[in-house]
Parts: structure tokens; sequence; C-alpha cells
């Protein structure tokens, strides 16, 4: 290639074409307005029903992973709530599938398309536990596997974290590219599938979030075998959101419409994640609201045209822990149920702490995933990474805690709490988001003039399934979506 077409700028014009003949959908069927599109469409476009995508999944060794009564926290949660608090706290294992995540539930449908498309390999852009999954279903399926991993600041320091996951991602035999903090991450990834062929195993299409329903039917079922119904509230840690959407789903699907659905983040607000003087001051690559809030307020910020992951069609609520917090119950869960496992899940863990103590001690709620730990994950690790880069790490009030200065892990355990962020805010914020997004794609679709120059900006007008779509999108009304929209 030359190098004006090796440049950052060609080839990000060209990421529509790439994408499309690296994932095989033609995103552009389902649009339907300004800024509606066909979700449900698209989900189905797949063409794997539940059932196929179940016994794909146990084909591969994914799925079916067991689910937990955590008495011994429940028992602590209760010596903290008031009189007849503190409902039953259950944990779906996930850490029992084969590369240690429910992430494996993801690639196992998004690797056996990649192979049954005739696709000899397949490509993840991710830091995290998503790469190690993809992988090992590639190990398994005889595919070529290359994950593109930001892992260092400009220092060349790296994440205990991220190198750990990185290790896993190579002891499944799959090629890792380290980079360093920026945009270059997805101009690498877009390279790379242009010039290998490979299959875009994205976490935001349909064949990988439609993979994680089997979770939630098999935590309806499992919990209905052990307590007799549905749980009462099920909490996910929630970054890109199709953790979030696919359990919900998976829930709808198994009957349980009255189930809560609480997404949970680590509170890192006032750190920026592609800022590299930022990104060795956190503790947590994932699960956190430097994710979690632009995806859940945006969701097609993603490197699909329009994303599978669309978590406020289904929250009921959404929660912040701190990262002390999360620590602490990492620590407990070892400790008092033997279980040493990952921070991610434990994030819903704390979550689920703190709202099982405002909850009656008959009702019952479910921690739905874990993740496996490794050296880089465990606790001692990250807090002495944190040391050394000049976090102050102490025991006392965790709402004391400012991420990038400080972790504060709690005194007591009473002192875990939970904090509500406002739902109406973030669905205004989607709606504003959403106008935008559509007033780019107009542009970028206006005709240029004569001269050669940009189009005029075109004017946005909403049909009815525009306002059907944000209603679906927002959990709200159409007319509540009219007000909103007035505001925009």
């Amino acid at each position: 290639m030359s190098s004006s077409v090796e440049s950052y700028e060609a080839v990000m014009a060209r990421k529509g074409e790439i994408i499309r003949n690296a994932v095989g959908i033609d995103y552009s069927r389902f649009e339907s307005g300004s800024i509606a599109f066909d979700y449900e469409g698209m989900m189905d476009s797949t063409g794997y029903g539940f059932e196929e995508v179940r016994s794909i999944q146990q084909r591969y060794g994914v799925g079916n992973t067991p689910l937990l009564e955590l008495r011994n926290i429940t028992a602590l949660a209760r010596r903290h709530a008031a009189p007849g608090k503190g409902a039953r706290i259950f944990l779906k294992d996930e850490a029992a599938n084969p590369s240690g995540s429910f992430k494996a539930r993801r690639a196992a449908t998004s690797v056996h398309h990649a192979r049954e498309l005739g696709f000899t390999g397949v490509i993840a852009a991710t830091s995290g536990n998503y790469g190690a999954a993809v992988a090992s279903q590639a190990a398994m399926h005889g595919l070529d596997c290359i994950v593109v991993q930001e892992c260092y600041d400009s220092r060349g320091i790296g994440q205990p974290e991220i190198v750990e996951k990185a290790r896993k991602c190579e002891a499944f035999g799959a090629e890792v590219l380290q980079l360093t903090v920026g945009p270059e991450l997805f101009f690498v990834f877009l390279r790379l599938l242009e010039e290998t062929g490979f299959f875009n195993a994205s976490l935001y299409t349909p064949f990988g979030v439609s993979g994680i329903e089997t979770l939630g039917v098999e935590l309806h079922d499992q919990m209905r075998a052990l307590t007799g119904s549905a749980p009462d509230a099920v909490v996910v840690t929630n970054a890109g959101g199709g953790n979030l959407t696919g359990t919900a789903r998976g829930l709808l699907q198994a009957g349980a419409r009255d189930t809560e659905i609480i997404a949970a983040s680590v509170d890192l607000s006032g750190l920026n994640m592609a800022d590299d003087a930022h990104f060795n001051r956190k503790s947590f690559t994932t699960g956190h609201t430097g994710f979690g809030i632009p995806f859940t307020t945006f969701p097609d910020r993603s490197d699909v045209p329009r994303s599978a992951a669309r978590p406020l069609r289904y929250m009921d609520r959404y929660v912040t822990v701190r990262q002390g917090e999360v620590f602490y119950m990492t620590e407990a869960l070892a400790r008092l149920e033997g279980l040493e496992r990952g921070p991610a899940g434990n994030t819903s863990l704390a979550a689920a702490f703190s709202i099982a103590r405002e909850m009656d001690s008959s009702q019952t709620i479910v921690v739905q995933e874990t993740e496996y730990t490794g050296a880089g994950k465990h606790v001692q690790p990250q807090l002495a990474f944190a040391r050394e880069n000049g976090i102050e790490v102490r025991f006392g009030d965790p709402r004391e805690e400012v991420p990038g200065t400080s972790i504060v892990l709690p005194q007591d355990p009473s002192m875990i709490a939970a904090q509500d962020l406002d739902l109406e805010d973030l669905k205004r914020r989607y709606i504003k988001h959403a106008v935008a997004f559509a007033h780019e794609r107009l542009d970028h679709a206006a005709p240029a003039s004569a001269s050669g120059a940009p189009g005029t900006r075109g004017v946005l007008s909403f049909t009815e399934a525009d306002i059907e779509f944000l209603a679906a999108e927002t959990r709200s009304n159409p007319d509540a979506v009219e007000r909103m929209l007035r505001e925009e």
C-alpha cells in the first residue's frame, strides 16, 4: 500500500467498508428513520435461535456454570442491616467457563460463525477477558487469533491486570499486539482486519450479545430450582453494556419480567480512560464508569455501525461502587466463601452486598458473574502497583476516596454503600448523543457542491419510527421522548 492509503485518515475513511467485510453484516438494511433502526431485526439476523446458540456453547464446554449461595456473605450483610432486612445473595460462577469468564459465551457464537463463513482467523480489540475468550474458542475451532490490546502508558509501563490477560491470550495460542493508550488501537485494529481478511469478533455484534442470553436463562432456571422463584434482583457489572443486555434478554425470555436489573460500575469519575497520565492511575480496566457511562449514553460508539449492546433498554437501576469497596469484597469472597475470583464480578458483588441490606430477608439477589483470577489480578499486586504510581492506599471511609489519588478500603463492612446514578439524566444524555449521531450521518450523506465542497448541513426530522425507537431505547413513553427532543 502507498503511504497515503495507509495513513490514519485514509484508513478511518474506509472503516465502514472494512467493518462490513469483516463482520458479514450489512447494517444499512436495518436503518428505518433519521435515528431509528430495527434492533430486533438485527438481533434475529444472525440466523441462530436460542437452542442452537446453547448447543454451540455446550459443544465447546461453555455454559451450565454453577449458581452458588453465598451464605456467609449473606450473614455478614444481615449483621449490618436493619431487623428483617438482608436478602439472600447468590453468585453465578462464570469463572467455570473454559477461558475463565462469561465472555466465553460471546466468543463461542462469534468464532463458530466465523468458521461457518469460511474465515481462517479472528481478531479482537480488547484489553480484557474477551481476548482470552476469543483465543480459547479459536483454538478449539482451529482458527488463527490476533488480540490487539491497550497495555502501556508512554513510559512503557503496563498495568498488572492487563499484562495478566495478555499472558492468558498467549497461553491459548493468540498473537497479542500490545499498544500504548490512545487512538492507535482502532487504527491498528482496522489495518489488521483489512490486511489479514480475518473476522471481526467484536463484543458488540448480535452473535456476541445473543451468546449471553443463555446466561440469563440459566440463572433464572437455577434460581427457580434452588428457591422456587425467579430472583428479585440481578446485579450486572456494566462496561460496554453487552453483559447487561444479553443477561436481561435471557431473563425476559425465561419469563422473569419482575426481576430488577441493576447495573454496577466502579466509580472512576474524573479520570479519562484515553489519557496517558491517567492510564495507570486506575486499578480497574473494565466494569468502570469510564466505559459504563459513555456506552450507556452512546452505545454506537463501538467498533460496529450499530451495537447490539443497548443497556438502557433493560436496566432498572444503575449504581456505582468505589475501588476500595470492590477490593474489600474480593477479599471477603475468598476468606468467607473460599472463592478466589477476579475484580470484574466483584464489582457487582460489592453493589449486591450494599443493596441486599436494603431488601427484605425473604428476597433474593444474584451477582450475575465471576471471572478467573491470576497473578496480575490479585488484590495485593493491584494495590502495590497503585502505590508505585503515587496512589494513597489506606483504610477509612470509602466516601473519601478520590479516583486517581486514593483507594480507601472500608474500615467496616457497613461502610460499603452503592451510589445511585440518575437514570433520567442518562436517558437525556442518550437522546442528545442519538441526535448528534443522526446529524453526523445526515451530513456525511449530503452531496458535495459543484466546487467539491461538503454539502450543506441537512435538516433533521423525526419520524414516528424514530420516536418509538427512542422510547424503547430509554424505556420511556413517546411523550417523554418528544419533550426531551424539544429540549435538544
